[in-house]
């Protein structure tokens, strides 16, 4: 297998072909990524289970270890909804809190060697598979699309019909030159989608070329230059995933609030 075909391997991911009903790769529109949707549902089960075992065997005094994480992710989650809304809300702070667990499992799978687990699926017969879902645009499109519906239902919830379309139509400018404001509305909303999923996905396919590139050199080589840039991405796979809370939560905070 020449460099180039090894890589074009990895990148390419298992895909459903929901026309022809073909499993491969290079599908058109109506295909599915099997790869991105298997590994990230199966990492939210682990992600609901865990946190569902922790708040079933929750004890009073002092906690376990895997009590004590939970507790921490919990209360960090809620004290950056408290100082973003100066108030409680269960419905973002749980937003926010499955932003940040789950995304980071996702890009924890960066972390893996590049080999394990297309080679295991080879194995059984399974041609591709690309083991990091964030660095598959349709998933972070797909969330950050969600937040985006979740921005329009809090901004009308909150506002109401008249507020939602005053601030839409009548801000920044005079309701004069509302084609202004609402070409200005557009763009800045439009941006927000754009910008979740660009950076989460441009990150994470960048770590993932990275790895790739690093497990084509010799294997003294891989080790010597894999260690320091796993360590580092370390701090990338973490970093995304509070982006992306924190964003998402600010966001949500501004379609609460006025203008």
């Amino acid at each position: 297998m020449s460099a180039a075909h090894y890589i074009q391997h990895h990148l390419t991911n298992l895909q459903y072909d929901l026309v022809h009903h073909t499993l491969g790769s290079g599908g058109g529109f109506w295909t599915l990524n099997l790869d991105t949707l298997m590994i990230s549902w199966f990492l939210g089960v682990v992600f609901l289970f865990s946190f569902r075992w922790a708040a079933v065997k929750v004890v009073e005094g002092v906690p376990g270890r895997w009590q004590n994480c939970v507790e921490v992710l919990v209360e960090f989650a809620n004290t950056q909804v408290k100082e973003t809304f100066h108030c409680e809300d269960r419905l973002v702070a749980s937003l926010g809190l499955t932003i940040f667990v789950w995304v980071f499992l996702m890009n924890f799978m960066d972390l893996l060697p590049v080999d394990l687990l297309p080679n295991a699926m080879k194995a059984l017969g399974v041609p591709y598979l690309r083991a990091v879902p964030t660095a598959d645009p349709n998933l972070t499109f797909g969330l950050s699309l969600s937040v985006f519906v979740l921005l329009l239902v809090y901004g009308f919830n909150f506002k109401g019909f008249k507020g939602f379309f005053k601030e839409l139509l009548c801000e920044p400018f005079s309701m004069w030159v509302f084609p202004i404001n609402l070409t200005l509305k557009l763009v800045e909303e439009c941006a927000k989608p754009l910008s979740l999923a660009l950076r989460l996905f441009g990150n994470l396919y960048a770590g993932e070329l990275i790895f790739i590139l690093i497990a084509l050199l010799p294997w003294q080589a891989q080790w010597l230059l894999g260690g320091p840039w796993a360590i580092f991405h370390i701090l990338i796979i973490v970093l995304q995933a509070f982006i992306f809370m924190m964003l998402t939560i600010v966001y949500l905070s501004m379609a609460k609030s006025g203008h």
